[in-house]
């Protein structure tokens, strides 16, 4: 038997989904960081290895304020696992991009898994997605915007890739408690 009830498993994971949507959409990204105990650790195949909250918090404003981030405002669950032995959910989303004028829907998909640490609290989070997908949807969500008059961001919207910096001389930031490989 695990740690903790499938009841309380249940329950917190709906708390991530209701915080998730009201905090992409209102833009309060500390209250879904909030989620997190102070020495998570943060896998974002992407980006890195973060640990600790604030190193997770930092990150998170860091990849998730600059335009077009700030237009994923859902991530719907499509599938979820509880492992209760564990205190595991495993689930699939999908990052969603706000209407773009003619209701088409632009997403891509992640999968997750989140470790729970009690009290409303998880202390592990690893999303795994193509950011390459990522990218494709983006773009197919401008040309939405370009097609219903809601216009293209402006190139200086965009978050520069690593590329880009080290082009530019320049590299991109470390947050704080990134893990070293």
């Amino acid at each position: 038997m695990g740690k903790w009830s499938r009841q309380e498993l249940e329950e917190a994971f709906d708390n991530v989904q209701r915080v998730t949507l009201e905090a992409f959409g209102k833009g309060n990204l500390d209250q879904w960081v909030d989620l997190f105990t102070e020495d998570c650790t943060y896998v974002e195949h992407y980006y890195g290895t973060f640990c600790g909250r604030e190193a997770v918090r930092k990150w998170f404003k860091l990849a998730m304020t600059p335009y077009p981030a700030t237009e994923m405002k859902y991530a719907p669950v499509e599938w979820y696992i509880i492992d209760e032995e564990r205190g595991w959910v495993v689930f699939q989303a999908w990052s969603r991009m706000s209407e773009p004028g003619d209701l088409s829907i632009h997403q891509w998909p992640y999968f997750c898994l989140m470790k729970y640490a009690g009290h409303g609290k998880w202390s592990y989070e690893e999303d795994m997605y193509n950011p390459m997908e990522a990218a494709e949807c983006n773009e197919r969500w401008e040309q939405a915007k370009e097609r219903t008059g809601f216009g293209r961001g402006t190139p200086e919207e965009f978050p520069k890739t690593q590329k880009q910096l080290q082009q530019d001389g320049g590299a991109w930031p470390e947050p704080t408690g990134r893990a070293k490989r």
